[in-house]
């Protein structure tokens, strides 16, 4: 989302400074290109030399010291940048700002900025909350700057409270979904008005309270499906098994942990969706017996005795009047076969298959490598790419008939 956007990092002198050096180092491995004003007092926390290979450019410190004899870098640095953020903004160049003094690199910097301008406060709790800054900030407000609060904890003068700089990994959540947004502006909405169900995630059956049977899936493709129903104007909901993915923007999670969880989810919204995508690897087979105690390790073998789950996809299927059924099917061999079985068998609409053993598209990969197979017995194959941009291609085949898919 944020490769080839270009970042202007403004730190000013806090000991939050640290901070920056992690955003920097987080929006630049987020595919950002990032440039970085230093104000002198950031200078005494923190070493140039950290920004400059975090960023991989050259740092900016002095208004007078210009590294380009052909352009004036203040302006220049204003006019390149998609996006400014200031981290950690002091009290004191929030005051400086809404009150348009620009005595220094990052302040001439920030007055000639026409791009978005976005302050990160970080400071006391007290002069937080000083009226003063108050003032300040809600001038700036005024002024269309657009503020990341601070959080709540233990402070580097010994407070605990208000004026923490946000984490960086949430500034960088914050800046993706900025540019997500900007980026869906010209997606065609062809789900507008339209609900669509994703399932994303393994299922958990438990064996005691400490011990389950699951699988390897990730929750990346069913993750990366919602997110793209959202783009394309639907009202999506993503009922997820537990994975360690953040939820999509736009997108309404239910968390459940066992099939039969899921299918009770599925269930209460299913009525009135327009269409059910099932990406999770739900497990066939449960416990009969969970067991109330920790199963105490005994010699020899244990024998564990299972249980089909519920078969959700089949009972969709049995239900659906009006709605798109949409299912996966990840295989280790004889994909198209099997596949097409099961599109059959389960009454889906579609069915997208993958061979899990092939490198670009296993449990856990960035990539997937897929077939679109449909009821009208056609066969779409699509390379192996990355899953966000292969869920959109899936999405715009079957709701928007897109033939460019490769």
């Amino acid at each position: 989302m944020l490769k080839n956007k270009k970042i202007l990092v403004c730190v000013t002198g806090g000991i939050a400074v640290y901070k920056a050096v992690a955003l920097t180092s987080k929006l630049a491995q987020a595919g950002a290109d990032v440039k970085v004003i230093m104000s002198e007092s950031a200078t005494r926390f923190v070493n140039p030399l950290s920004f400059q290979v975090m960023s991989r450019n050259d740092v900016y410190l002095d208004t007078f010291d210009e590294k380009d004899p052909s352009v004036v870098a203040h302006i220049d640095l204003a006019d390149w940048a998609d996006l400014v953020i200031v981290a950690p903004a002091t009290a004191n160049v929030i005051g400086k700002l809404a009150n348009g003094i620009a005595d220094d690199m990052v302040t001439t910097t920030l007055l000639a900025a026409t791009s978005e301008v976005w302050i990160a406060p970080a400071m006391n709790v007290h002069m937080y909350g000083h009226p003063a800054v108050g003032r300040n900030i809600g001038r700036l407000h005024e002024d269309g700057f657009r503020f990341i609060e601070p959080s709540e904890g233990f402070l580097a003068c010994g407070y605990v409270g208000k004026g923490r700089l946000e984490e960086p990994e949430r500034i960088v959540e914050l800046v993706e979904a900025r540019f997500r947004e900007e980026g869906q502006q010209d997606l065609p909405q062809i789900l507008e008005g339209k609900k669509v169900i994703v399932t994303a995630g393994p299922t958990r059956e438990r064996i005691d309270p400490v011990r389950y049977v699951s699988n390897f899936s990730s929750g990346k493709m069913g993750y990366a499906m919602a997110e793209a129903a959202a783009a394309l104007g639907a009202e999506t909901v993503l009922v997820t098994g537990p994975v360690e993915l953040e939820v999509p923007v736009g997108v309404r999670a239910v968390r459940v942990e066992s099939a039969q969880d899921m299918l009770e989810a599925v269930l209460a919204e299913f009525d009135s969706a327009d269409a059910v995508i099932k990406a999770a690897a739900v497990a066939d087979y449960r416990p009969k017996t969970v067991h109330a105690g920790k199963m105490k390790k005994q010699e020899g073998d244990s024998l564990i005795e299972l249980e089909r789950t519920a078969d959700i996809l089949k009972t969709l299927g049995r239900r659906k009047n009006h709605q798109c059924l949409i299912g996966f099917a990840a295989e280790t061999d004889r994909v198209e076969e099997y596949a097409r079985g099961k599109l059959e068998r389960k009454n889906l609409d579609y069915i997208i298959a993958n061979d899990v053993t092939d490198p670009a598209g296993g449990f856990g990969s960035e990539t997937n490598v897929v077939t679109l197979f449909g009821r009208d017995g056609t066969a779409v194959p699509f390379p192996a790419m990355d899953k966000k941009a292969l869920a959109m291609k899936l999405l715009e085949r079957i709701f928007g008939g897109a033939r460019d898919d490769r």
